[in-house]
Order: C-alpha cells, then structure tokens, then sequence
C-alpha cells in the first residue's frame, strides 16, 4: 500500500480543515507579567480596604463546578460564562478562613515566582507549607483557584505541573532551557509530555496526523506494534486516561502549530467517550482556559459502538453497561455539544440500545495483531472518522 493511497483521505480532509476558517483559531494572546502582579496586588488591596472598614476580608470566586456557568460555543467549547454565579470564603467563618489562608499563601508564592521570573512546581508550593495545605491535591485545587480568580491560564503563573501524559512519532522541539527533545529517536520508546508547554519552541514535524490514545496499555501496544513507523509520519499523545492540564496544552500546541488532523482512540464505553469530549470540548472546572486547552477539530476514530457490529466482534469480549455507565451515557447525550453531533449521537444510542460497552483491546479477539494491521490502517485509509 502505496503512502498517497494511506493518507488520500487524510489529506482530504486536512484541506477541509484548512478552509474551514473558524476551527483554525489563533493562539491565545498571554498576559504580561506585569498584569498579572497587578491583578494580584488588586486582590490584596481589596483585602487591605475591608481591614481597614473593620469588615472581614472575603475571596469571591467564579464557580467552577456548576454546568450552569458554562456556555457552549462549537468554535471554542466549553467556556465560562461572563455572568456566572460566585462562591464567597470568608476569612471570619469557620469553614472558610482555611482556604482563603491557602489561597492568600498561593497567591504570595505566585507573587514572587512572577515578579523574579522564575517557576517552582506545585510539589515545591506543598512542601513550602505542608500544614497549611494538608495534602498535595489542596495545593493543586487552589492554583487552579488562584488562576481562575485571576483570570490568567495557569501556564501563565509560573507554577509547574509534572507531566503523566506520553508523546511518540515524527516531531522534534526544543524545551524553554535548549534541551532537544527528539521523539522518533528510537520507535519503541516515548518521551514524557514537557511540564512546561509555553517554552516549547522550534517544533519541527512532517506528520500527517496526530492520534490521541485514550489509555497507556494501548499507547505501550502501538508502540510495540511500531505503529509510528507503519504509519509513518504520524505523532501519538496519550494523558493516560482523564486528561491532566498538560496533556491537553500539548495536544492544542500541536494543532496550533502544524494544524493537522487530530484523531481520538477511545474505548467504546460512556468513559472513554467523555474523555475525547474533554480534549475536543474541554470540562467545566476549567472552561475558564478554554481557549488554550480545547481542539474543537478533534475527530472519534474509534472504537465506535458499530465497529462492534460491523466486525462481529465475539460477544464474550463485550461487558454490559452498569447503571452508573448508563447514567453517564444519558448525561453525555444531555450535553450541548452532543447535540451539535448527530453521528456521535447515533453511536451512543446505539450503545444504549445494546447496552454493552468494549475494550479497545477486545479487537485482539478478532487476531491479535488487528488493532495494528487491520482496523486503524483501515480506518485511516477510508476515512473512517466522526
């Protein structure tokens, strides 16, 4: 198989792409450093002003955990309302004067981290006061605050997440100190996503395409299975699951960069799909970054619930939908996005209505190389994306 005939209807439809003005988005514009000390020192004087009234000093935060807050927009996804509801902490309540001390002590280290140019990761902000916060996942629910009530990307606040997400194919950069980072060097091997996404620079890529793994054991299969090489040029991501912040910047910094197609390999459960809704759509805690997490043109590649079918995949390799599965499966068909994709629509009523849900590796059941030589070479050459 000739490489024009693989990739004829991926270049189809990377020219769709191309023309189709709205989904080719520029790239966010940062906030200046200067803006954001000013945003923080604007924090503290409002603090400083209540003191001064004899009046308990209180964080009004946009809250970032109600669907009511978000507006769907097909162009961005999900987003933060201008006018949504607030969360207040107090600094005299019981329940509140632990966080607002938390966010205050965040908002110090941002401060400082800002002002001298210099980054520290969210590990170091724990062990900076580890009574304070309690537990590291504190510390990451307050940066995400802090960056929310700021209204700057966290990228942005010189605070450093370490990676889990992986990253494989035909693409070189460079990271903000000049280390090269070569990810075709070896083809078994992948090299962890950068932590710090906004210094990549010099990326260099012929790759025809970019294919988001929803789980690792998939990921480690296609590599073992030198899927990078048989489909050459191509660029594998997986976050390894739910998506964390980093995993989904990189995914946006490709299409910004090389503009290419983008294409998700989940399994075919209400799980897997919501994960492809966040890299393509984004999630409510944090619509607020929409613009610089979110690639609209994501496409569903598989495992779509009719390939079930149309494969005859054995019936002793499907699972029945829990009711808590078929409870996300109704809420995913309530989503607005969903509603603005009517073949997505299809597949999950199909789903539904047969109440069973797939591994991606239950396609081994067919022959164990399947998955590899057969169904995403296939898939990829006729087009068979949603």
């Amino acid at each position: 198989m000739g490489s024009s005939e693989v990739f004829h209807e991926i270049d189809k439809f990377r020219y769709l792409l191309l023309k189709n003005a709205e989904l080719m988005s520029d790239s966010v514009e940062e906030i200046g450093s200067m803006e954001i000390l000013r945003r923080i020192e604007d924090v503290i004087l409002q603090i400083v002003i209540s003191l001064s009234n004899n009046e308990a000093p209180v964080l009004v935060l946009p809250n970032r955990s109600s669907w009511a807050n978000v507006s769907f927009q097909s162009t961005v996804g999900l987003q933060m309302s201008s006018r949504c509801s607030v969360s207040t902490i107090r600094s005299d309540g019981p329940n509140g004067v632990v966080k607002f001390a938390q966010i205050l002590k965040v908002l110090s280290v941002i401060y400082r981290l800002v002002q001298s140019d210099s980054y520290a990761t969210k590990r170091d902000i724990y062990y900076n006061d580890t009574q304070l916060f309690g537990s590291q996942r504190t510390v990451d629910s307050m940066v995400d605050d802090a960056s929310c009530l700021l209204m700057v990307p966290r990228r942005s606040l010189h605070v450093l997440a370490t990676s889990k997400g992986l990253i494989s194919g035909d693409l070189c950069y460079l990271e903000e100190d000049g280390t090269r980072i070569d990810c075709s060097s070896t083809a078994a091997v992948s090299e962890a996503v950068s932590s710090n996404i906004a210094g990549i620079k010099n990326i260099v890529s012929s790759a025809k395409f970019v294919l988001i793994v929803e789980k690792d054991a998939t990921f480690q299969r296609l590599l073992d299975d030198d899927f990078c090489t048989k489909l050459h040029p191509c660029i594998m991501i997986t976050g390894k699951g739910v998506p964390d912040v980093n995993s989904r910047l990189m995914v946006r910094k490709l299409w910004d960069t090389l503009h290419i197609p983008t294409f998700a390999l989940v399994d075919a459960d209400p799980h897997g799909i919501e994960i492809m809704c966040i890299y393509k759509y984004g999630s409510v805690a944090m619509s607020f970054e929409a613009h610089s997490l979110t690639v609209p043109a994501v496409m569903w590649l598989g495992l779509l619930p009719s390939d079930l079918e149309r494969l005859r995949v054995p019936s002793d390799v499907l699972i029945p939908l829990n009711t808590l599965e078929e409870s996300k499966l109704n809420c995913l068909l309530q989503r607005p996005y969903v509603a603005k994709q009517p073949d997505w629509q299809n597949e999950m009523r199909l789903m539904q209505r047969n109440k069973v849900k797939a591994e991606i590796q239950s396609l081994a059941a067919i022959a164990p190389d399947f998955l590899t030589s057969v169904y995403l070479p296939n898939k990829l050459r006729y087009g068979g994306w949603i």
